[in-house]
């Protein structure tokens, strides 16, 4: 999104709680990827919308974006999975800290090592993928057949930096893997199991609608 909308909009959010601000201020420091101000707003009023009762999210990070789901949705229950110990242990403090360690239970492994015994905890009204870029077709394909009927799954990042649109862009690292994200996006419109829309806020957000 250019710049100068994307700070119109940031200008135009409620202002956030102290923790909040905290966790956006750690990410940071810590140079931790989370969802933009933008962007987590965007996903908080489809929760709100939709209000999914059990959530899945592949990519917890450091907690932040499974906290703001269940502070979109206090009723929820979310299921998170961490590869990184270091994040892995930044979550479960976070959300100890603020008490919702009975809404959020938090695994560490990879998830697509993982994937069997997650699916099984299911079904999930909602899926929230924010892991590996790269692996973005894998964990559909792997998780997707735990989202109820009618059941959303939310992909994040899937404009990339403008690099899906301008694949000629030149960067070693970041073309190679906005080829990869253009070719999921392909997949994901085509897929007929699913309708999608993909959403310019942020880094581009994608919603499928289990059929």
């Amino acid at each position: 999104m250019d710049e100068n909308l994307t700070g119109y909009l940031t200008q135009l959010l409620p202002e956030q709680e102290n923790w909040v601000l905290e966790l956006e201020k750690q990410a940071k420091e810590d140079h931790v990827p989370i969802m933009d101000p933008v962007g987590i707003h965007f996903l908080m009023q489809v929760i709100k919308l939709r209000k999914p009762a059990s959530i899945l999210e592949i990519g917890a990070a450091i907690g932040y974006s499974a906290l703001r789901m269940i502070q979109a949705n206090p009723a929820a229950t979310v299921l998170t999975i961490e590869r990184d110990e270091q994040r892995y242990k930044q979550a479960l403090y976070n959300i100890e800290k603020q008490q919702k360690q009975d809404k959020i239970d938090v695994i560490f492994g990879d998830a697509l090592e993982k994937a069997e015994d997650i699916v099984a905890k299911g079904p999930f009204d909602l899926l929230f993928i924010d892991a590996a870029k790269g692996q973005y077709q894998r964990f559909f394909e792997l998780y997707s057949q735990a989202i109820s009927k009618g059941g959303l799954i939310i992909t994040d990042n899937v404009l990339f930096k403008g690099y899906v649109a301008d694949p000629d862009k030149v960067h070693p690292r970041y073309a190679k893997l906005g080829k990869k994200i253009r070719k999921y996006n392909d997949w994901l419109m085509q897929n007929p199991d699913y309708t999608t829309s993909i959403v310019p806020i942020g880094d581009g957000v994608a919603i499928s609608i289990k059929e």
